[in-house]
């Protein structure tokens, strides 16, 4: 987990320092690495090589090797896209583990903040008063 959150972290450092090549790069490498050390070789395989997402696997390769070559802002918007299409079923479980932490999970319970974060991860937060079936 720790090698995920540091590509994260540097991800979210190249962005923030003008789409910093160096940064996105290493971040990138970081985040491939920690997903794999993660989840095992297999799994991240059987996630990479997804037929029914191939366009996310496509996207998200694409989107690294741009930024590597030298197009970082074209090649994290379509980085972007590939990892809410390979990762976007995730988003609802590590939205629930997030509001189990202590500060984070605080904020994340906020009235307004829980209704966006929730329609963000594709959670509805309405439940039906009663089935009329």
């Amino acid at each position: 987990m720790g090698l995920t959150l540091f590509g994260s972290i540097f991800l979210a450092l190249g962005v923030l320092l003008l789409f910093d090549r160096a940064l996105l790069s290493l971040g990138n490498l970081l985040f491939l690495a920690g997903i794999v050390f993660w989840i095992g070789m297999k799994r991240a395989v059987l996630i990479f090589l997804n037929p029914e997402k191939w366009r996310g696997t496509v996207c998200f390769f694409l989107g690294i090797t741009l930024v590597v070559f030298g197009f970082p802002i074209i090649g994290m918007l379509i980085e972007v896209f590939g990892i809410i299409n390979l990762f976007g079923n995730f988003f609802p479980v590590v939205l629930a583990a997030l509001k189990k932490l202590p500060i984070i999970g605080s904020i994340l319970n906020a009235p307004v903040i829980s209704t966006l974060a929730d329609k963000l991860a594709g959670r509805s937060t309405i439940l039906p008063l009663y089935d009329r079936d």
